[in-house]
């Protein structure tokens, strides 16, 4: 889909109500569905954070950036995942906090990005995370400039690959709190993106396909 034609569904998707759980479940391991719907999550004072879904053009077609994290100590080491990270005290909101993390972590300046909408905060149990989710576009051809400290590449995912279901299948994976599991996950440049990532990913793929019916 080219970029000039997704603008106008902008209007749309800002005004589209939010799946929430309906949506993360598609894409969660079923030893995460019950964390969905609890709300008990918020008696273990999780940290907050915040991450960029980020649209652009690329070729005068609409690309969402996803990032490879480098491999260090922690529980997300080497998973694909948005731009963004935890919240700090200086930060006046979590959409700041999701613009300040994508500049540093990607080199994209919050100027050219236009924050549309926020999506449901998902908790993430191995690191005690609660991470708000924005989307956002920017309506110029990006030149991405990874922090080799944290990023290990730039994703580049076609629109149109991601709203094909041809993009979603089942891996084997062993988690913190299961091994060798089945779980659902999107195939990007023929990297496996799982967990909280895909959760956010099924619940903003649901939202522009009902925005462009």
């Amino acid at each position: 889909m080219l970029f000039t034609d997704f603008i106008k569904y902008i209007p749309k998707i800002e005004k589209e109500t939010l799946l929430s759980t309906d949506a993360h479940a598609k894409m969660a391991p079923l030893e995460r569905i019950s964390y969905l719907k609890e709300e008990n999550y918020m008696d273990k004072n999780p940290r907050k954070a915040a991450v960029l879904m980020l649209f652009y053009p690329k070729n005068e077609v609409t690309h969402l950036a996803l990032i490879v994290r480098n491999t260090y100590p922690g529980v997300h080491s080497s998973q694909i995942g948005f731009p963004g990270g935890k919240v700090e005290e200086y930060d006046v909101n979590l959409e700041e906090t999701a613009l300040r993390e994508t500049h540093e972590e990607v080199g994209v300046p919050p100027h050219k990005v236009k924050i549309i909408k926020s999506f449901s905060e998902i908790y993430i149990p191995p690191s005690n995370f609660l991470v708000a989710p924005f989307m956002g576009i920017s309506s110029e051809e990006l030149t991405f400039i990874p922090d080799l400290d944290e990023v290990k590449r730039v994703l580049e995912f076609s629109i149109v690959d991601f709203l094909d279901d041809k993009s979603i299948t089942k891996v084997k994976m062993s988690t913190s709190y299961a091994t060798d599991i089945e779980v659902p996950a999107f195939m990007v440049d023929k990297y496996v993106v799982w967990g909280a990532t895909a959760m956010m990913m099924s619940e903003l793929k649901e939202t522009i396909k009902s925005a462009l019916i």
